[in-house]
């Protein structure tokens, strides 16, 4: 049988290092997956539920193997499905390549079933290179091209393909006048700025008194360098939440999280600093940074685009994280008053007694705060956490510590609902041997995280390692939105969009095949985790949490304390436990602090 163009694009595709694939099948991308079944499993093929999910998992295997994530999906709305997974890649800077199937090149423009003009619909998402194959001996360079330039840009890119193009024989370029005889490979290069540059930067931060280092994800790769440029500044340290796992929470001048989800002691080396480093992060909200003219400021960033964004920088250098730190510590002073690391570390110590008094106040059932604090000491060597956008999140982000050799990640830029358990699939892809915890609310899992633990129960006997929990917290209501619509918009809570189904989901989990473990009662939390995290098999832990326990920011407003009262006077249906929630949390604050 002669080589088809659908058995080319999986060659090229191993060549590229691709091993593993993610998606759902159909007839605009049959070709393809006909030349999948004949490579005989050189590229393995992950079936997801929705085609979301795999563009989802894609996203999550990149952020969490540093390689190509592929995903597939048939045209029409197999191609529509994709595109949200595709976002979050984009936002978060992770190499995604998206292989979509299209209508037969002589219906196109014919208003055929299932014809949508996809080079339009990815045009923003895979803006660096999204193109439309048609001819045989073009798809050698598309491949080439879109697996080249979503490594190096670290973007989205596409290919679409007919789906009568997937069984042509294939033909190689032909050596002539509008050929393109692509090849192969990508190596990142050693990104460093100048050596004035860099003389510059350290000015501005052997100036200071008061440091503070702010790391997202692109300081995952360079732990010790941010931890020596610290103490060589006496610095503390904030993290953004994609950069959660840049530094170990057992450092004293750690102050956790950053933002809205973020913690008092963030917010006050914000505040107070006088020179700003920020290592590798788009964190989005300015406001939270120190105000501006209060702090000299040095960026690091291996993207251009991303300098000055948030903060009006002094200096600001292209380079990697780890590459350029190691070229600027030499150039640092050791600084000799410690005073400002010292005041760093008692607020530091005084806030994980906070957090740990909020955790144990009373609640109706669960306090979700005790949820991941109790998880916390627990969490195995080497886990892999994940967590869905909402109301978990504040937990995952400000009660978690993590550890060296730990992994953690989320929907960053995107912040989209629906990805805590498809980002736990496919860091069991890319780590089979390593326990995953992924803490979802309920909202997520019935908007589809239920239907992906189908694809837990279908894959979890490949992995070397069974471990992995999930952990939804059930409090039968869309809680983020519930609060924001409290605090940022003074409403009460509309029960008509915020109340949700009270589902089964440990009982869900058992009928397929998965265990499930319930908890209504706060003592029942640490030998539920422990039961969790030694069982042999995928557990699906559900937790009956109260939705008035408030997921209090660093840093209360008078706007906001006004906006909440006056939600509150418009007739809040839970309005007995949002004071009394709110309450506890304030008074736990104080007499935590002492």
């Amino acid at each position: 049988m002669a080589k088809t163009v659908g058995d080319f694009i999986v060659e090229r595709l191993y060549d590229w290092g691709v091993r593993r694939m993610f998606g759902y099948p159909g007839d605009g991308i049959n070709g393809l997956f006909g030349a999948l079944n004949r490579a005989g499993g050189k590229i393995e093929f992950i079936q997801a539920r929705h085609e979301e999910m795999a563009a989802f998992m894609a996203s999550a295997y990149a952020k969490f193997s540093g390689e190509l994530g592929v995903c597939i999906a048939t045209s029409g709305p197999g191609a529509t499905h994709l595109v949200t997974g595709l976002y979050d890649a984009r936002l978060d800077h992770q190499p995604v390549l998206a292989l979509v199937g299209q209508q037969a090149r002589r219906a196109l423009g014919g208003h055929y079933q299932q014809e949508v003009d996809l080079p339009s619909l990815f045009k923003d998402v895979a803006g660096d290179f999204v193109h439309q194959a048609s001819a045989p001996s073009q798809v050698r360079h598309l491949v080439d091209r879109a697996a080249r330039i979503a490594l190096a840009n670290k973007t989205v890119t596409a290919v679409i393909l007919p789906n009568d193009l997937q069984e042509m024989p294939y033909e190689t370029p032909p050596r002539k006048h509008g050929s393109v005889m692509s090849g192969l490979g990508y190596v990142a290069p050693r990104t460093v700025p100048h050596e004035i540059d860099l003389k510059r930067a350290a000015s501005v931060l052997n100036a200071g008194k008061k440091v503070a280092i702010l790391v997202g994800a692109g300081a995952l790769g360079a732990t010790d360098e941010v931890i020596a440029v610290a103490d060589r500044l006496g610095a503390g340290a904030a993290k953004a939440l994609l950069g959660k796992a840049a530094l170990p929470d057992d450092l004293t001048w750690v102050t956790g999280p950053i933002g809205l989800l973020g913690t008092e002691p963030s917010w006050d080396l914000m505040r107070d600093c006088d020179t700003l480093l920020v290592v590798g992060s788009g964190f989005p909200y300015s406001e939270f940074l120190p105000e501006e003219g209060d702090a000299k400021g040095v960026q690091i960033d291996i993207r251009p685009d991303m300098l000055s964004l948030r903060y009006p920088m002094e200096v600001n250098l292209v380079g990697d994280a780890r590459e350029t730190l190691q070229a600027l510590l030499p150039l640092l002073k050791q600084k000799q008053d410690l005073a400002w690391r010292k005041q760093i570390e008692t607020s530091v110590g005084e806030w994980w007694r906070t957090l740990e008094t909020r955790a144990h106040v009373e609640a109706n059932p669960v306090n979700p705060q005790r949820v991941t604090w109790e998880l916390s000491p627990r969490l195995p060597d080497g886990v892999i956490v994940t967590s869905d956008s909402g109301s978990c999140a504040n937990w995952y982000a400000r009660d978690l510590r993590m550890r060296r050799g730990m992994m953690a990640s989320l929907s960053g830029g995107l912040a989209s609902m629906g990805a805590a358990v498809p980002y736990a699939i496919a860091a069991k892809v890319a780590h089979p041997d390593r326990p995953v915890v992924a803490l979802v609310g309920d909202g997520a899992m019935q908007m589809n995280n239920l239907a992906e633990l189908i694809t837990v129960a279908k894959y979890w006997r490949n992995w070397s390692d069974p471990r992995m929990v999930v952990c939804v917290f059930n409090n039968e209501d869309l809680n983020q939105v519930t609060w924001e619509q409290r605090v940022m918009e003074g409403d009460p809570k509309f029960d008509a969009s915020q109340r949700i189904p009270d589902v089964p989901y440990h009982r869900f989990a058992e009928m397929i095949g998965l265990r499930g473990i319930f908890v209504d009662r706060p003592e029942m939390l640490g030998a539920a985790w422990d039961e969790a995290l030694a069982a042999q098999q995928p557990v699906v832990l559900e937790v009956k949490t109260d939705p008035e326990v408030p997921p209090i920011p660093p840093h209360i407003t008078f706007e906001q304390m006004r906006n909440l009262s006056a939600a509150l006077l418009k007739g809040d249906p839970e309005e007995s436990g949002v004071v009394k929630g709110t309450l506890k949390q304030a008074l736990s604050a104080v007499f935590g602090r002492r």
